[in-house]
């Protein structure tokens, strides 16, 4: 069985099943879980499994929403302009929060390398208007559990299928912007039938090779993030850096703060964000949109464009005087681009 693992109890959760499972908020899933039957008195024997997989992982609830883990954090949230929920998941990972709203099919928004959910702020609401939309903090990042991990694409890729699988997802339209697109590759390429519609914000994985300073200002950023690096980071991820919410780049700043905030920098060691071979991009049959902001300079479009032919079912949509992050940059232009191609399949099957 091994060691006990022993940490506060945050939440209880009704389970479909008739029971309240309690689970813990940090850290890799617990050996112990206790499991009460609910009964109208409350007071009746538990019993306890020590077994990791005997748990099925649960959606915890969504916190009050008048209790914020981070200020910045909210007011990003804010910034999207209909109502979000804060919400968390425990997996086999940890513990995953994730933004919610919005009813319908479900599209998951996959964030890049820095910040969290949030990052997707200026498209949120347009997204809701037709569909669920599911951000989650990728695990690492944001409000997430931040444990030791090799944090490469595998890695990031069986964490999405177990969230998937808490969330009872059983098919969802997946976007992800820059390492969140490496993720949504990796996660397609293992997962073909959970995922319809693709879409790539100026993905990793495609073969780009920084120049120096877009790296450099990369690593200063993660190494010592400061509101000094948060700046010079910011000339290089987008055309303008006065498009971007300030408080995105504070709260990338807080979240590298945190307590195991530089793990994924440290322990990933890039390789999430490493080239795909070309065969397993030839692999991806799924609908794809990539998105690239004409002016990036850390993911340069037109290194990436052979590989993005390499996609069977790939198109490419440039955006002028947009960098890294198109969707901050000419937030309308991306949100129509976006929308066309995930209603297109929705109007096509009504």
């Amino acid at each position: 069985m091994g060691h006990l693992l022993v940490t506060r109890q945050t939440s209880q959760v009704h389970d479909p099943g008739g029971f309240f499972l309690s689970g813990t908020r940090r850290g890799l899933r617990p050996n112990i879980f206790i499991i009460r039957p609910m009964l109208p008195s409350g007071l009746v024997p538990f019993r306890l499994y020590s077994s990791f997989r005997e748990i099925p992982h649960t959606a915890l609830p969504c916190p009050d929403p008048e209790v914020n883990m981070s200020s910045l954090r909210q007011k990003l949230i804010d910034r999207a302009g209909i109502p979000i929920a804060q919400c968390e998941a425990a997996t086999g990972f940890g513990t995953t929060s994730y933004l919610s709203a919005g009813t319908g099919h479900p599209v998951v928004c996959l964030h890049g390398a820095g910040a969290g959910a949030v990052t997707w702020y200026p498209s949120i609401a347009a997204i809701a208007e037709n569909f669920r939309v599911i951000a989650p903090d990728v695990i690492g990042y944001g409000e997430s559990d931040k444990p030791d991990a090799p944090y490469d694409r595998p890695y990031f890729s069986q964490w999405l299928r177990d969230f998937f699988e808490v969330l009872e997802i059983e098919k969802a339209h997946v976007a992800g912007l820059s390492q969140g697109g490496a993720i949504a590759l990796q996660f397609a390429l293992e997962n073909p039938d959970v995922v319809e519609k693709l879409v790539l914000v100026d993905s990793a994985a495609l073969g780009a090779k920084p120049s120096f300073w877009p790296m450099f200002s990369m690593i200063l950023m993660n190494t010592f993030p400061s509101d000094l690096t948060n700046k010079l980071n910011a000339r290089y991820l987008l055309r303008d850096p006065d498009n971007r919410d300030p408080n995105h780049g504070r709260y990338s700043v807080e979240v590298l703060r945190m307590p195991g905030g530089r793990n994924a920098f440290v322990q990933g060691k890039g390789a999430a964000v490493a080239a795909m071979a070309r065969e397993d991009l030839a692999n991806i049959e799924n609908q794809t949109l990539v998105i690239w902001g004409e002016n990036d300079q850390l993911f340069p479009v037109d290194q990436v464009e052979s590989s993005i032919a390499t996609i069977p079912n790939a198109r490419l949509h440039r955006i002028d005087d947009a960098g890294h992050l198109p969707l901050m940059d000419q937030p309308d232009v991306f949100n129509e681009i976006l929308m066309s191609f995930l209603t297109a399949q929705e109007e096509a099957a009504a």
